[in-house]
């Protein structure tokens, strides 16, 4: 059979055998924390400021922008992720409906969204805690990384490491530190919104959008406007993919998914618009978009020092639910690609005491520690996105190719009108992405090529599928 017509059976997808088989821990109270744990983050702590630069005021408006196609998405992971309640996100989805090679792209990005993501977020919490560092002695050098002036962000490797060490301990026992810690998260934006408003000033949202919508190149070459503010805190919202990678692991897959996505990204595209609206009426963008910590900057700025300190304390607390969360998503989506037999068989191998794939997790830690340690976030954040784009796009694809193969086949959630919220979510991406940095895209296409050929010389023939599994239901 040619590698062009391999797919995978939708009522086989999440079949694990000889030890690959990941325990069912997880209900909808966890999805939702997972969920709220990754999205609130560094888009809401760090990524505020960054898109104010590039938007002014019209940052709210990128925002939006942002959320909505997202929304999109998540509605097609939500119809994706029940009918379909097997590890992998939009990789197996991709399987399952447009094959093999396909199924390989979309893996491929989704580990370089997963490592990136846990990058940047490591970067921006090491903003947060580098006073933390400095009390105890750690020297200039150690606190950033070459781009800087540093040697190395140590920081944020330390901080990926220990998030890859409480991972491999078990999945339910970090879900529910993951849980506490976003408590912590949302009463530190809500006292921020509480003492932010007295000082409120409508004006510091005129003009509106003064570098224009769309994403053009600035006086150094720097895409600027709502759109290209919209290309990077996109970086913002996209947490939700990752509870689409727990669904074997999910007690009632088919309630709790749609609950844990759908949930999540409502909660947070709320909290992103007022927390977004509320920074700009109390300072303006142009001022608080040079902190790397935005929202401590502007509680000092209004005379609150020890609430700022409080909110960077709370930052340093609970943005590691985001690395968690998509630290998480990156050893599954590495765990069902090696269970496919597209990547070595061994590294989908199940810890028997942890129900855990400990040596994904643990690779997936040192490879977050080596880019955070050495890149800068925007640059990070910038190229995740690239990865996170196309897997979108990869959902709402394979939406509509199930729909028509498949119209009457149970759907426990429905897209509501799928052909425009499956079309929007693929056309608002490739929008997203055309208004990233020229860079950025092509350093994508680089690491598309370096993915290509990985398969071609390993997974074409060794997996799963190659060797003789029935590839359609």
């Amino acid at each position: 059979m040619s590698f062009w017509t391999r797919r995978k059976a939708i009522d086989g997808a999440g079949a694990g055998h000889d030890g690959h088989v990941l325990k069912k821990t997880l209900s909808w109270p966890h999805l939702v924390a997972l969920g709220v744990g990754a999205i609130v983050g560094t888009g809401i702590y760090t990524l505020t400021g960054v898109g104010a630069g590039l938007a002014g005021p019209g940052v709210i408006l990128s925002f939006l922008i942002a959320g909505a196609v997202c929304a999109c998405a998540a509605l097609c992971y939500a119809e994706l992720s029940t009918m379909i309640p097997a590890s992998g996100s939009a990789y197996t989805y991709s399987y399952v409906a447009m094959g093999e090679p396909v199924a390989w792209v979309i893996g491929w990005s989704l580990i370089l969204e997963y490592t990136l993501v846990c990058a940047a977020v490591a970067v921006g919490w090491s903003a947060h805690a580098q006073g933390l560092f400095k009390i105890v002695g750690t020297p200039d050098f150690l606190l950033a990384g070459p781009h800087a002036g540093g040697i190395v962000n140590l920081p944020a490797v330390i901080i990926s490491m220990a998030v890859a060490g409480l991972l491999a301990l078990g999945t339910r026992e970090s879900a529910t530190v993951n849980m506490v810690l976003v408590v912590i998260k949302i009463v530190a934006l809500a006292v921020f919104v509480v003492l932010c408003l007295p000082a409120f000033d409508a004006s510091h949202f005129t003009p509106f959008m003064p570098k224009g919508f769309a994403a053009t190149p600035g006086p150094d070459g720097i895409k600027i406007g709502v759109m290209a503010a919209a290309s990077l805190i996109f970086f913002a919202f996209y947490g939700f993919d990752a509870v689409s990678t727990a669904a074997e692991e999910t007690k009632n897959p088919k309630r709790d998914l749609t609950i844990g996505i759908v949930g999540s990204m409502a909660a947070c595209t709320l909290i992103y618009m007022v927390v977004a609206a509320v920074s700009i009426g109390a300072s303006r963008a142009e001022v608080f978009s040079a902190s790397e910590a935005p929202l401590v900057f502007i509680l000092e700025s209004l005379k609150h020092p020890k609430v700022a300190q409080g909110v960077a304390l709370a930052a340093v607390v609970a943005l590691p639910t985001v690395i968690l969360a998509f630290m998480y998503g990156q050893s599954r989506i590495f765990f069902v690609m090696a269970r496919d037999g597209l990547l070595p068989r061994a590294l989908a191998r199940v810890n028997a005491r942890t129900g855990t794939p400990v040596l994904m997790t643990v690779l997936t830690g040192v490879l977050s520690a080596v880019l955070s340690g050495l890149l800068p976030l925007k640059e990070i954040a910038e190229l995740a996105n690239a990865g996170t784009l196309a897997a979108f796009i990869a959902v709402g694809a394979s939406v509509i190719v199930l729909r028509l193969r498949e119209p009457n086949r149970p759907r426990v959630f429905s897209t509501p009108a799928w052909p425009v919220v499956a079309s929007g979510a693929i056309l608002g991406c490739l929008y997203l992405f055309y208004s990233l940095p020229a860079k950025t895209q092509l350093y994508f296409l680089y690491a598309q090529l370096i993915g290509l050929a990985i398969y071609f010389l390993y997974g074409v023939r060794r997996s799963v599928l190659a060797k003789g599994a029935s590839p359609t239901v």
